[in-house]
């Protein structure tokens, strides 16, 4: 009795190895690679018929592939750009072994130049305003006040200061609620200010 328990074991034992192998095989075989919503699956030759699968943390099928990888490296690429940014797991099934990877999606950030104009104006007293302009790409901002009534230019002024600034602009006769500007960075990005 004592051996066939010690026979049970020492095979439970290299199956267990045997299986343990058999998913750092495929995983030597295989890489996953994320670039913000873009999700990469390489398959080294040799690695045969596979199913690839996308799935969520808690095991739900959001898309499966099959594969055959004869020859040459696979390259199988998975757009994520319709699905909330986070965790998924990528499933890799042969016929002899299995391996499963957790990635991160992230969300592209915007690029600096598609963000609006941050400008800013306040009205300081009857005939004065403070005009802010903060992260500026370069610097070159050119300021532009014009009467609101008429519409003729009052002021206009080239600014070069990197980053921002903030500058008061004072005018005689004329009350700050007559008047707006129409700020324009390097860029070409426009905002305008009523006070």
């Amino acid at each position: 009795m004592k051996s066939l328990f010690t026979v049970a074991l020492a095979s439970a034992l290299s199956f267990g190895a045997f299986t343990a192998n058999a998913s750092e095989d495929l995983r030597e075989l295989s890489a996953v690679n994320t670039n913000y919503k873009k999700v990469n699956i390489t398959l080294k030759e040799g690695v045969g018929n596979a199913k690839i699968s996308i799935l969520t943390t808690d095991g739900k099928y959001l898309s499966s592939r099959k594969v055959n990888v004869r020859n040459e490296n696979l390259l199988v690429p998975y757009d994520l750009e319709n699905l909330p940014a986070g965790e998924y797991q990528v499933k890799i099934v042969t016929n002899d072994e299995a391996v499963t990877y957790t990635v991160e999606t992230k969300n592209q950030p915007i690029p600096a130049a598609d963000l609006p104009l941050m400008a800013y104006g306040k009205s300081l007293d009857e005939h004065t305003v403070r005009l802010a302009v903060i992260g500026l790409l370069e610097p070159g901002v050119d300021v532009k006040i014009y009467a609101s009534k008429t519409g003729n230019l009052i002021h206009e002024e080239q600014i070069d200061q990197p980053e921002g600034f903030v500058k008061n602009f004072s005018f005689d006769g004329i009350s700050a609620d007559e008047v707006h500007m129409k700020v324009t960075d390097a860029k070409g990005r426009v905002k305008t200010l009523f006070f």
